[in-house]
């Protein structure tokens, strides 16, 4: 009896030592879509930030499969992607007051819908609520000349305005950018 009383205890403190080692060797993994972030700052010296998670093609259709049309996506993998940003913006002519928003898409095969929507903190899309929405607009879908393996967010500047692309596999978009400073 005694010996049992010094057993279980023993038994259960190896066995929580061993699942925390697992645990903390399963955190140390490579996400097979890493996290990533891309900001631009106007002259007029309003960041904007977004974070998103990049998933890969490997081989996969990706729109209209992997990714359907017409329902809600997150706009990349894991947690949903957000959007900060410090000033007042507009994309694609909706002004956007300075915030952090959750990033939504609704991807067509001709356009697709933006939506900024202010339930943070959400992974995928699974909770995404249509009445938190800040802005809902759509912007053409077009055929890209280039495969994009991952998925790709990134800023581009022309002579004349600063574009947000969203581009995977053969499909991009681009949304206008305004700095309202």
């Amino acid at each position: 009896m005694i010996k049992n009383l010094f057993f279980y205890p023993l038994l259960c403190l190896l066995l929580l030592g061993f699942s925390e080692s697992a645990l903390a060797q399963e955190a140390l993994k490579p996400r097979p879509s890493p996290l990533e972030m891309v900001t631009f700052k106007s002259p007029e010296s309003t960041y904007v930030k977004i974070t998103y998670g990049r998933p890969q093609k490997r081989g996969r259709t990706i729109f209209g499969e992997l990714v359907p049309y017409g329902k809600v996506w997150r706009t990349g993998a894991n947690e949903a992607t957000e959007i900060t940003t410090t000033g007042d913006i507009s994309l694609a002519g909706n002004r956007i007051p300075a915030g952090t928003y959750t990033l939504f898409t609704i991807p067509e095969k001709d356009s697709w819908t933006i939506i900024l929507n202010r339930d943070l903190g959400q992974w995928g899309a699974y909770r995404y609520d249509e009445s938190k929405d800040v802005v809902r607009f759509k912007v053409p879908a077009k055929q890209l000349g280039t495969v994009y393996e991952a998925f790709t967010i990134e800023f581009e500047q022309t002579a004349t305005d600063v574009l947000l692309k969203l581009m995977w596999d053969r499909t991009g978009v681009e949304i206008p950018v305004t700095f309202m400073n």
